[in-house]
């Protein structure tokens, strides 16, 4: 169906609520295709005054379902469009919410809990596994924290210099920085990771006590 077709389907079911007078709704359209979700929302937000529930339906895996929901609510909730959502993928539920969750952070309609940015793989250590200890870390932190996990030495504390915590590394150094200035260099991935470790405890510890 078109999305003409499936707006005038969900208003003639809304009429007919309102017909037995029941105003209290809001309105979801199921769609796994990307552009006719957005589409759907928008004709939506123009006929009525509802809240609305977005959401990419049946959208896949943890990658591809990931790509489909935040390119398709994410084109909606920067137009003002949308009042709740659910992220649908063939995966756990706490894969779920972490897709929504950093949807939202990334548009900047969350503000709680830590943000961490990362350079591609062009380096000589492994950033991958650097990366995601750090993601394993912070899962469950709330802390409106930025944290830098960085692959050049001499760049990285530049590039990241708004981030509270940094780590950038190199064949046979690393180092740590806080807001781009230099606290501590180490030697080899391993001590790296513990030493920003250590670190970052040290810098939640901090945000707890505000």
């Amino acid at each position: 169906p078109t999305p003409q077709a499936m707006v005038e389907s969900a208003l003639g079911h809304v009429r007919i609520l309102e017909e037995h007078g029941f105003y209290d709704t809001k309105i979801s359209i199921k769609s796994s295709s990307v552009l006719n979700t957005i589409e759907c929302y928008r004709l939506l937000s123009q006929r009525c005054d509802y809240p609305l529930h977005l959401g990419v339906t049946e959208a896949g895996g943890v990658l591809r379902g990931a790509i489909k929901s935040s390119v398709g609510m994410g084109v909606l909730l920067s137009e003002g469009i949308g009042d709740t959502l659910r992220v649908s993928l063939t995966a756990a539920p706490e894969e779920e919410m972490t897709v929504a969750w950093e949807l939202l952070h990334a548009l900047g309609l969350r503000q709680r809990g830590p943000e961490i940015i990362s350079c591609p793989t062009c380096t000589e250590i492994d950033l991958i596994g650097l990366a995601q200890e750090v993601e394993r870390r912070l899962r469950t932190e709330n802390a409106p924290i930025k944290v830098a996990v960085m692959g050049c030495v001499v760049n990285g504390p530049g590039e990241a210099r708004e981030a509270d915590l940094g780590m950038a590394g190199g064949r046979d150094k690393g180092i740590i920085f806080r807001k781009g200035e230099v606290i501590r260099s180490v030697r080899g991935q391993e001590a790296l990771l513990a030493a920003f470790m250590e670190e970052l405890d040290k810098l939640l510890v901090e945000r707890r006590d505000l």
